[in-house]
């Protein structure tokens, strides 16, 4: 029994547009009796909404079998908040539901807080750095969901959490605490436990070469680079970072 982690953006879909053999791809995986598991970077959208447009898109997808950095962050803040410790966060509303439902407690005050949650926020504005920037210099700890600098669109790429990392890093000048998300080990035991499979048993499939592809180097996963997203097979060829395989897309996922 193999089990299959999916990155999502760019790798089995492409905005609203499902890439071409990905339902096929998936289903075959299923009947033979391989797992798969969703993990995706991409914190505003809730898990619902993942299995939701999943399964619309003829791939039936139960809430539970989609992970996500917003799930790991807060699962990540359980295990070492303590009591009456508060987080600042700086995210739209998924992150802050997922959080909310596992019991983190959340100040819009920079002076109060001893984490910063940060994420992907379309509504970053220069008094959110601000109040990023005061909690982090008085002592709070950063914590981002994911570390993508662009996310892939059908029409191009837009601007990701990586964008309001560059901006902290630049101002103060050192380095935020930790990634929850992919690449990190965090996000890669959440998965494999979910398969209750080894790691040398597990595919992380996905279309960057820095999160998805690194994660499974680095964690003893077999690594699979899809072409239908950031990374090229010139830039596996060339990069760090060298994926177990490379496929043109998802679709021959199944011949491995």
């Amino acid at each position: 029994m193999k089990g299959f982690i999916f990155d999502l953006d760019g790798t089995v879909y492409l905005g609203d547009r499902l890439i071409d053999g990905a339902r096929e791809a998936i289903q075959t995986l299923r009947d033979r009796g391989d797992k798969v598991v969703f993990l995706s970077n991409k914190p505003i959208a809730t898990r619902e909404s993942y299995a939701h447009k999943l399964t619309k898109m003829g791939i039936p997808t139960k809430v539970e079998d989609v992970l996500n950095s917003s799930l790991i962050v807060a699962r990540y803040l359980q295990t070492v908040m303590k009591q009456g410790e508060q987080v600042l966060v700086i995210g739209e509303m998924p992150v802050r539901e997922e959080l909310r439902r596992h019991g983190i407690k959340m100040s819009e005050n920079p002076l109060e807080v001893q984490y910063v949650v940060l994420s992907w926020d379309r509504e970053f504005t220069y008094n959110r750095l601000n109040d990023l920037f005061q909690a982090t210099i008085r002592g709070a700890k950063v914590i981002a969901t994911n570390p993508d600098r662009t996310c892939p669109m059908e029409d191009g790429q837009i601007p990701d959490t990586g964008s309001f990392i560059g901006a902290i890093e630049g101002a103060t000048g050192k380095s935020i605490d930790l990634v929850v998300g992919k690449p990190s080990p965090i996000a890669a035991e959440l998965a494999v436990k979910h398969l209750d499979l080894d790691y040398e048993d597990c595919y992380m499939v996905g279309d960057r070469l820095e999160t998805d592809i690194k994660m499974g180097i680095d964690t003893g996963m077999n690594s699979v680079l899809v072409l239908t997203g950031i990374s090229t097979r010139e830039m596996a060829e060339n990069g760090e970072h060298r994926p177990t395989y490379i496929c043109e897309s998802i679709k021959d996922i199944v011949q491995l």
